[in-house]
């Protein structure tokens, strides 16, 4: 069943993974036809949840939250999970465009010409890659009307994993509606991947990202959009997870409960299958 450990940060349930078994859990789904969303989990994300129950409850039901941030893979090891690794959105799209054993992607997001442009580049990198449609919404809500023609697009297409670039929380929101609606085994919320490998925002280096400095690198990039998030949420986190770290705070798991649910109702299905 690819059921994985989780560890709690700030009532976030986290998988305890690297990249090999984030790839391993997804190729699983796909080949049950197991329909899973992923949320890609950093320090803005877990606050996020920490100030909003609703959001807090979309992480907790999605199939797998990775550990983007290198701070929740500090707190992750010091909670004791020896083989934790990062596995960021726009790592886990190129791992998995890599070695697609024949998936079919399909591009949901970004502004308009940017999943055309995205695929273009994918591509030119990996040129056996299967991508069968892009989408670009529109800024505002869609009618009903437009949301259902976005589904029955999505689904004639046939994917297997459908890449979600609406930027947080907006694209975990639409996940969390969708994950029914669509016939594809698996949503990925990755958000600025779009931009990073379409060219259009340029990625931290390899040694900035390794010290947990790339929303420093960002920040400088984008200050007026980002100022707010960083300075604000960056402290708070720290001080909540070292408060969480002596046991002077406590987050229900509520994670447990929901997929030991699921598990539960997947066994079944396969026993009357």
């Amino acid at each position: 069943m690819n059921i994985h450990k989780r560890f709690n940060v700030l009532g976030v349930g986290v998988s305890s993974i690297n990249m090999d078994l984030a790839k391993d859990i997804i190729g699983g789904w796909i080949a049950r036809r197991q329909s899973n969303y992923v949320t890609v989990a950093d320090v803005n994300s877990i606050m996020e949840g920490h100030a909003n129950s609703d959001f807090l409850r979309i992480h907790n039901r999605a199939g797998m939250v990775t550990p983007d941030g290198m701070p929740l893979v500090w707190f992750g090891r010091y909670s004791g999970q020896k083989d934790l690794k990062r596995v960021c959105g726009a790592d886990l799209m190129f791992a998995l465009c890599e070695e697609s054993q024949g998936y079919r992607h399909f591009l949901y997001g970004g502004k308009e010409g940017v999943p055309e442009l995205l695929k273009s580049k994918l591509e030119g990198k990996f040129p056996e890659l299967n991508v069968v449609g892009t989408y670009s919404p529109p800024f505002r809500s869609l009618t009903d009307e437009e949301d259902e023609d976005i589904i029955k697009t999505i689904n004639a297409a046939k994917p297997d994993i459908v890449w979600v670039g609406l930027g947080a929380p907006k694209q975990e929101v639409w996940m969390a509606k969708h994950v029914d609606r669509l016939e594809a085994p698996v949503l990925i919320g990755i958000g600025a991947a779009f931009d990073f490998h379409a060219g259009l925002v340029r990625r931290a280096p390899r040694w900035v990202q390794k010290r947990g400095l790339e929303w420093l690198f960002r920040l400088l990039q984008e200050p007026r959009r980002l100022w707010r998030r960083y300075l604000k949420n960056n402290p708070l986190f720290v001080f909540l997870v070292i408060q969480q770290a002596l046991g002077l705070r406590r987050y229900v798991d509520e994670w447990d409960t929901h997929h030991d649910i699921v598990q539960k109702s997947a066994k079944l299905a396969e026993q009357i299958n």
